[in-house]
């Protein structure tokens, strides 16, 4: 996937369902919880405009970055444009099957994450596939060159 079809995806998408946002664990400092990778890059993207999705099955109901933590894809409502995942590759496959199902645009595996199932199974859906790349560094680097720019907004 080049620049241009990223810049593209990320200035026609609107939802991200973002699947492995972390939960306060106990005992710890909830401080912590904003200097999470997934949280860090939830709030990025909330600060541009997206509506973020946290999905956490061992969080459900809590609150991070105001949005309340759900199970699962299924229980989203709204069409969803981006599947940001922050989970091992390992499970990319059956977080591919659900972003089939759900009818997701994008399927965005997270830094360091990569599997060639789950790729298979985008494509065969005719799913974008994106994979070891930060939806927030791809942001950044894309559109925030001096001037912020609010791609999501122009509608």
């Amino acid at each position: 996937m080049n620049d241009k079809q990223i810049k593209e995806i990320l200035e026609n998408s609107k939802t991200i369902a973002m699947i492995g946002v972390s939960s306060e664990k106990k005992g710890e400092d909830p401080k912590n919880l904003k200097r999470k990778p997934a949280n860090v890059v939830m709030k990025y993207m909330q600060d541009f405009g997206y509506k973020v999705y946290p999905i956490n099955p061992f969080a459900v109901g809590e609150l991070i970055n105001g949005e309340k933590v759900i199970s699962s894809l299924d229980d989203i409502i709204e069409e969803i444009d981006i599947v940001d995942v922050f989970r091992p590759s390992k499970e990319a496959p059956d977080i591919a099957k659900e972003a089939v199902k759900k009818k997701g645009k994008v399927l965005w595996l997270q830094y360091g994450i990569h599997h060639d199932e789950a790729e298979k199974i985008a494509d065969q859906a005719n799913i974008n596939f994106i994979s070891n790349k930060c939806i927030k560094q791809e942001y950044q680097r894309l559109f925030l060159k001096s001037n912020p720019v609010f791609p999501v907004l122009k509608n």
